[in-house]
């Protein structure tokens, strides 16, 4: 089975993947192959950098280029992490064998999160948090809110680590339950 994971920032996105990979899934980011686009650009590796190298590289090759990128490399068991865009979703579909998993979080919880992490351009404040990611979902290519609403399960990330891994277990059960009855 192929996972794709999409969500907002904060959400809780790689701790769902990192998840995965401890329980063997070989990991892939379409962000990475963003990264890899904005360093061959000699820019700096910013979120303003990364979203303006994504929408400029969706507009000029569509907007499954970054999933595109990856999937000759996807096996049974892989983790897709950051997929931000519907087209992205749609080619990754057509591997057979893949469900989105929508990660998401009250706002002042993906805040916190953010704060924590570090990352550089999150935003210092709630409002300035909130300012960037609804620049984010506007404009050419990225499409976060219509990429999580094509998740085949979602999970609300607002507690504990433990109950978000719990949360995984029972869906991976629930695949696995479902290839069992299909088959």
């Amino acid at each position: 089975m192929i996972i794709g994971i999409t969500g907002p920032n904060g959400s809780g996105k790689g701790e769902v993947a990192n998840y995965l990979k401890s329980k063997g899934f070989i990991y892939f980011s379409l962000s990475d192959v963003v990264r890899q686009e904005t360093q061959k650009s000699n820019l700096s590796l910013t979120r303003e950098n990364l979203i303006k190298t994504g929408r400029e590289i969706r507009k000029e090759r569509g907007d499954g280029f970054f999933a595109k990128q990856i999937i000759s490399e996807l096996k049974d068991n892989s983790v897709v992490d950051s997929i931000r865009n519907p087209s992205e979703v749609e080619v990754l579909k057509q591997m057979g064998n893949f469900v989105l998993l929508g990660v998401n979080a009250p706002v002042g919880v993906r805040f916190k999160r953010s704060k924590k992490r570090g990352r550089v351009g999150d935003g210092s404040t709630v409002e300035e948090f909130v300012k960037l990611e609804e620049e984010e979902n506007r404009g050419i290519g990225q499409d976060p809110i219509e990429t999580l609403k094509m998740s085949n399960f979602l999970i609300i990330n607002d507690k504990t680590v433990d109950h978000l891994h719990i949360q995984i277990d029972k869906i991976l059960d629930f695949i696995q339950n479902e290839k069992s009855t299909n088959n």
